[in-house]
């Protein structure tokens, strides 16, 4: 049974509704940044703060070696997870990639109350740097299999989507 991936940018919904579609397909849910955070012993900000970017994107890779190959899961991905090829080729091997997508608005309005938690997203204009790494990682997402706007969707809206749209695509 191969994996539901639910990837895309921060503030999309891929946490919570991953929770959802897996107590709803009965699978195992994992989200890769808490799964580095107890590996890492420190939240994922600390990790930025302390190692940069480039460290704990090291840490995502060894993440995805070690979840992607064990099937019938359902795994909530980091924003950047399909900037590394090989991350890519992991995550594709053994699942479907599902990926979430907002508006700038939407996304700013749900990160808004999590801006100190959210490295990439520090500075005085957060629209602004939103805009430009979607900009940025838009061909690593184009990447998916299956592509679910949450704009105007609830988070059990969203899960009913993943499950009718990847159920279609696994048959």
């Amino acid at each position: 049974m191969k994996n539901i991936v639910l990837v895309g940018f921060m503030g999309t919904g891929k946490s919570a509704a991953g929770r959802l579609v897996a107590q709803r397909l009965k699978r195992p849910f994992v989200d890769l940044d808490r799964w580095i955070e107890k590996k890492a012993g420190r939240a994922v900000a600390q990790i930025f703060a302390d190692s940069q970017e480039a460290g704990f994107r090291k840490l995502e890779q060894e993440a995805v070696e070690e979840v992607a190959p064990k099937p019938g899961q359902v795994i909530a991905a980091g924003g950047g997870v399909l900037l590394d090829e090989e991350n890519v080729k992991r995550l594709k091997a053994n699942g479907i990639l599902v990926c979430l997508t907002a508006t700038t608005e939407v996304i700013l309005k749900r990160t808004l109350a999590t801006l100190p938690h959210r490295p990439l997203l520090q500075g005085p204009r957060p629209q602004e740097r939103i805009e430009e790494l979607l900009a940025l990682r838009a061909p690593s997402y184009a990447l998916a299999d299956l592509t679910i706007d949450t704009s105007g969707l609830t988070v059990k809206e969203v899960a009913e989507e993943i499950v009718k749209k990847a159920g279609e695509k696994h048959e």
